[in-house]
């Protein structure tokens, strides 16, 4: 499918690897330009190498963390996006009562609020040009909360609370904004919420693993490559009418009705 996006720019988070990675490339093959951001200059200028070789595109790199604010300032030096694709990593695990302010604000600083500023700095110009595209990747949790992921619960369900609004404000400019909520899949995310799961239980990482594919009707993990070929999708015109929603990629995990 022709998703008719090729020429235009996207901006994606956390892009080097795992799902940023997957959509990036994704996004590459559909002909998009990209400006690439994660933490690793290294890992990243690797990946944008990969993506210029393989799909003819103009790839940026800026390196630097996007939770905070000079992270975000290096990104939104390179000028207006038609795609923005927010992505960070998830708040460690652990039992309600183990975390206190600091914690939740670190949470809300970079899995809420540094989303919501990205949207505020680059969803104007979208919306003045008569299209965009935003996505945001949240987590399954904000559809039914995972106990040892209290922290991302939290920030994650404010920021869907936030689209929920805002999304049906834009949606007049030809700018749809939707979030996508990964299961588990085949990131480092996977690998360390897997050992904290070895580590409790004494057992190893695989069968920690096995315990968890067990647990998911696809009974395997997500890739990355189909993780990418949605939010691709949800970039494309073809997607104009999709507003505010909020996609579960989860293999079955999640089980519920609707």
């Amino acid at each position: 499918m022709d998703l008719g996006i090729s020429g235009k720019r996207a901006l994606v988070c956390a892009a080097s690897k795992g799902l940023g990675r997957g959509c990036a490339e994704a996004l590459a093959e559909a002909g998009v330009d990209l400006v690439m951001n994660a933490r690793g200059a290294e890992a990243l200028e690797a990946a944008a190498a990969d993506l210029r070789a393989r799909f003819g595109v103009h790839v940026v790199t800026v390196p630097g963390d996007i939770t905070t604010e000079a992270g975000r300032a290096g990104v939104l030096a390179e000028g207006p996006v038609d795609i923005l694709v927010t992505n960070a990593g998830g708040p460690p695990p652990g039992t309600w009562t183990d975390w206190g302010r600091e914690d939740f604000i670190k949470a809300l600083d970079a899995n809420m609020l540094a989303p919501i500023a990205l949207m505020q700095a680059l969803v104007p110009g979208m919306a003045a040009r008569g299209w965009g595209r935003v996505v945001n990747i949240t987590s399954q949790a904000v559809r039914a909360p995972i106990p040892a992921l209290g922290l991302s619960n939290t920030a994650r369900t404010g920021l869907t609370g936030f689209v929920a609004g805002m999304s049906r404000q834009v949606a007049p400019q030809g700018v749809t904004v939707n979030n996508l909520l990964p299961g588990i899949h085949a990131t480092d995310r996977a690998i360390s919420l897997d050992t904290a799961v070895a580590r409790a239980g004494g057992i190893t990482i695989e069968e920690a693993a096995q315990q968890r594919m067990a647990t998911i009707p696809a009974r395997r993990y997500g890739t990355p490559a189909e993780f990418g070929a949605m939010c691709a999708f949800l970039c494309s015109v073809h997607a104009g009418f999709i507003v505010g929603q909020n996609i579960l990629l989860d293999g079955g995990a999640t089980n519920m009705t609707m």
